[in-house]
């Protein structure tokens, strides 16, 4: 892939919603694919169309929800739309979307109307390659042609400096597992209801009590729990692995980022829903030396999730663009 891939970046369109993106908060990765894809070191990108295996659509949902939504309406039409005249206008303009149906063109958004906004032109939605945060299978996510995009979330931009530098892997770590985060979605209630102020070994809680660091926490538990909230995606799987923490998947109908590549069995645990009343019993049943190989995988991991400025080999950029990559030499184009 380093030596043959080329994208070719549509220059259609301005700033706020097109060649720009958030790159500070919880939709951090959408503004940073975008600023490396267009001002990086220019590797992968050709300004020759006809030289492309892939076209990238560099519109950001997470501003078009900003500048086009109106706060409580839950009208997603504004979104649609702008969708739908973007692909008009590349379409008009070039034959690259009619020569393939859309299918070698791809778009990235980790807000969670992502999805949604997608829908706003059919053939983007069912033939198109969509690298979403939101990767839900029951959502209409299919991952022979899509991309699952991890959610990292970076206050203030950068990583938290707890989490550069992880403690020694022989460091104590008290607690069997932690989690903290608001009441929402299907599993976080069941998770809540079961553990929160239950067990101290299991240090679960809605609302952080002040006196307590959530990322000192983090770093302290063996284990960092990673329910879904209103949609699939979380950052603290991220987070876990940054605090190589191992992560445990609480989460319905989620593909899991670079899953063609990544054995996230060899670094994560996934528990059913139906399995959280179990949850210490389930946790507790997996052996030291499990544990300690599922710990060293996180170690190993961690590079595929990291966000550099410039990209560096095997970070989370060369991932999205590996992963759109294989979806493109598997694509027969007519």
């Amino acid at each position: 892939m380093e030596k043959r891939l080329k994208v070719y970046v549509y220059e259609e369109g301005e700033v706020p919603m097109i060649h720009d993106g958030p790159c500070k908060d919880i939709y951090t990765i959408e503004g940073r694919f975008i600023h490396e894809i267009e001002h990086g070191d220019g590797k992968f990108r050709t300004r020759d169309a006809e030289r492309a295996h892939v076209y990238f659509m560099p519109f950001s949902v997470t501003w078009m929800v900003k500048y086009l939504y109106k706060p409580l309406t839950y009208n997603l039409t504004p979104l649609r739309q702008f969708v739908s005249d973007y692909v008009s206008v590349i379409s008009a303009k070039y034959p690259f979307w009619n020569t393939t149906q859309g299918a070698d063109h791809f778009m990235l958004a980790c807000h969670d109307w992502g999805p949604h906004a997608s829908q706003g032109h059919p053939v983007l939605y069912n033939t198109s390659i969509r690298v979403l945060c939101n990767a839900n299978t029951s959502e209409g996510f299919n991952p022979q042609k899509d991309v699952s995009l991890p959610e990292i979330h970076l206050y203030g931009g950068n990583v938290n400096p707890k989490l550069l530098s992880p403690p020694p892997p022989n460091s104590p770590r008290p607690f069997l597992a932690f989690f903290a985060g608001g009441l929402h979605g299907p599993i976080r209630p069941i998770l809540l209801q079961h553990w929160m102020g239950r067990d101290t070994d299991l240090r679960v809680y809605e609302y952080l009590p002040k006196d307590m660091d959530y990322y000192s926490l983090m770093l302290q538990s063996k284990y960092c729990l990673c329910p879904s909230g209103h949609e699939v995606a979380s950052p603290r799987i991220v987070e876990a692995i940054y605090s190589e923490c191992v992560p445990v998947i609480l989460s319905d109908h989620y593909v899991l980022p670079f899953s063609d590549v990544l054995r996230w069995e060899a670094f994560s645990v996934k528990v059913e829903a139906s399995e959280i009343p179990r949850l210490k019993e389930v946790l507790k049943a997996i052996s030291e030396e499990k544990y300690t190989r599922l710990k060293e995988g996180v170690r190993a991991v961690r590079r595929h999730f990291e966000l550099n400025q410039p990209a560096k080999r095997f970070d989370v950029f060369h991932m999205i663009l590996h992963s759109v990559w294989l979806r493109r030499i598997n694509l027969k184009l007519g």
